[in-house]
């Protein structure tokens, strides 16, 4: 199965993270994730991520740095998961389309995300202590 490259918006604004839980009828509905989706041919991680947040919540935003990379092997999938750190585009007004919300980094650890997070959501925890 070859491997599908996904890039990850882990947007932060105040404390709180853009999130939105995955619809019925799609691999791991149910599951709270970032916005984010396929690396296209030519494009890199952070201009993915980029148009996926956009795309998804209508949010712009400005890549600032990278979390580890992560490989997983789902059931329906073998993905690289590039997790890019942003922040709101200046003069943005932070309103994301739903099913996208903030939440407060306190509560990250009281949402089910996908097994492949776990490791960027410790790093988000431990960074707010």
């Amino acid at each position: 199965m070859p491997v599908q490259s996904i890039a990850i918006a882990v947007v932060e604004h105040e404390g709180c993270f853009l999130v939105g839980q995955r619809p019925e009828g799609v691999p791991l509905a149910g599951y709270w994730e970032f916005p984010g989706g396929k690396v296209q041919v030519g494009e890199t991680p952070e201009a993915a991520a980029v148009r996926e947040c956009r795309e998804e919540t209508g949010l712009k935003v400005v890549p600032r740095g990278r979390y580890p990379t992560v490989q997983y092997a789902y059931a329906h999938a073998t993905l690289e998961l590039h997790f890019i750190a942003c922040q709101l585009a200046e003069h943005v007004a932070p309103a994301p389309r739903p099913p996208f919300l903030w939440l407060p980094r306190a509560e990250l650890a009281t949402c089910r995300f996908p097994p492949a997070n776990q490791a960027v959501l410790e790093l988000l925890r431990d960074s707010g202590t």
